[in-house]
């Protein structure tokens, strides 16, 4: 990654005032006090192999794309700007699924921008990632086409409020061409069958069989989300588990908080309780930290709550004037950004300024249940189509947005995880211990005295709110 003058190497944390965390790439540093002078200390990265299903965030692909905006609305020159849509890789996946049975209505009040980060452990060319790489992202060699984030961005024709839509990684839904599975496995199942369909065809280039199934994935997955939702999407933007860490580390860091300080060996992350800066390793680990208290709604939450914070980041810290930190978006964007030719980055001037004024709430769909088994035993979350249409429909249509409620049938189990203390003025002895964060006797937050659970509704904020 190209480094200018003016900034400094990614691997080491830029010069903070004292009191104040970095995390830069390892999971963890120490807080630099009065007196406690020094590097931040760092500890090996962890390589223990996850699961292939992870969270990843919504801001992987915003933080470039309207980083990109935002070169137009502070001054930069045209040829600029066509310099940096032209690192964007493109891909034709919305005319299928525009063509598609039943596809909804063209016009519908609103620009629709579908946003996936997928798991890939390939760059947008379909090479391997190496070992170093993988390593560096506190990841396995072997991995899924998981899309454990998928957000739709809802931008109304008449300049009122944006909304950006999550969908919770478990929704369990009808597949087209396949069966009822979970939402994030509508492209990787599709990616494999077109693969295997391509090959027993007797295609032997790689390269090509790699393009095809990846755009007959994406093609199915857009038009999942549009089955569910009622709603067409326009355009589409998708990031990979590399190009989430390279942004993170192009713009500086991001700025967040935590309730508890948490050690989760699985992801990797490692933070104390407060405000910090994350990037690199630690900010895939903060997005990706499972044994939540609600699981995948507090990860959502963890996702929006980055975006908002790495929007700010990249609209007001030099970010855009800073011509090595510039460079290193675009290497980013040209590795692991891919989107469908109609998206333009004279499209998203307006939604940066409306991003960063707070002129955007951050919404998940309702789900009927956060507990549920399909008959093969696996966890889901189950959804009423009809309630999430009216949802989607709302949020577009001038009167006020339905406030989504989950009907819980009894509180989740509570999740063990490795919690430290909140540091003092005085270090403890012993850094880590062993607890059970909410008993079953403790209500968890967002649960009322009715058995629901109301979703957390967050709009972008110079300061991030502190979460779980």
């Amino acid at each position: 990654m190209p480094v200018s003058d003016e900034e400094t190497p990614p691997d080491r944390p830029s010069p903070k005032p004292r009191g104040e965390t970095v995390v830069f790439g390892t999971a963890a540093s120490r807080t630099v006090s009065d007196g406690d002078a020094g590097e931040p200390e760092r500890e090996p990265a962890k390589t223990k192999p996850e699961g292939p299903s992870r969270g990843l965030v919504f801001a992987r692909v915003m933080v470039a794309l309207l980083s990109a905006a935002a070169l137009v609305a502070t001054g930069a020159a045209w040829a600029g700007v066509d310099w940096f849509q032209g690192k964007v890789n493109t891909t034709d996946v919305l005319a299928d699924a525009h063509n598609a049975p039943g596809a909804p209505p063209a016009e519908d009040g609103a620009n629709d921008i579908l946003v996936v980060g997928n798991d890939t452990r390939t760059d947008m060319q379909g090479n391997p990632l190496s070992l170093e790489i993988l390593k560096q992202l506190r990841t396995e060699m072997s991995g899924g086409i998981n899309t454990d984030t998928i957000i739709l961005l809802r931008i109304p024709h008449n300049g009122g409020k944006s909304y950006a839509m999550s969908f919770p990684r478990d929704t369990y839904l009808d597949i087209p061409g396949y069966r009822e599975d979970k939402i994030n496995a509508a492209y990787g199942v599709t990616k494999t069958r077109v693969a295997q369909q391509l090959g027993d065809k007797g295609e032997r280039n790689q390269a090509k069989i790699e393009q095809e199934s990846d755009k007959a994935g994406r093609s199915v997955l857009v038009q999942t989300v549009q089955n569910l939702t009622g709603v067409r999407v326009d355009h589409y933007a998708e990031i990979s588990l590399y190009g989430f860490y390279l942004l993170s580390e192009a713009i500086g860091g991001v700025e967040v908080c935590l309730k508890h300080a948490t050690s989760d060996p699985d992801s990797g992350a490692d933070f104390r309780a407060g405000r910090q800066r994350v990037a690199g390793g630690a900010a895939l680990s903060y997005v990706r930290q499972r044994a939540l208290p609600r699981g995948d709604l507090d990860r959502i939450v963890r996702q929006q709550t980055f975006l908002s914070s790495a929007m700010q980041q990249v609209l007001s810290s030099g970010t855009l004037t800073n011509g090595g930190k510039l460079g290193a978006l675009a290497d980013a964007l040209n590795k692991s950004v891919v989107t469908d030719p109609g998206l333009k980055i004279l499209e998203l001037v307006g939604q940066a300024s409306a991003i960063s004024s707070g002129n955007v709430d951050f919404v998940t769909i309702p789900v009927t249940d956060i507990n549920a088994r399909n008959d093969r035993g696996q966890s889901i979350v189950t959804v009423d189509k009809d309630a999430v249409r009216r949802f989607a429909a709302s949020l577009v249509s001038g009167g006020p947005v339905a406030k989504p409620t989950i009907p819980v049938h009894g509180a989740p189990p509570p999740r063990t995880t490795t919690t430290k203390p909140t540091p003092t003025t005085t270090r403890p002895t012993s850094r880590t211990t062993t607890t059970t964060r909410r008993p079953t006797t403790e209500t968890p937050p967002g649960f009322t005295g009715d058995g629901l659970l109301e979703l957390n509704r967050l709009a972008a904020q110079p300061a991030p709110p502190c979460v779980d």
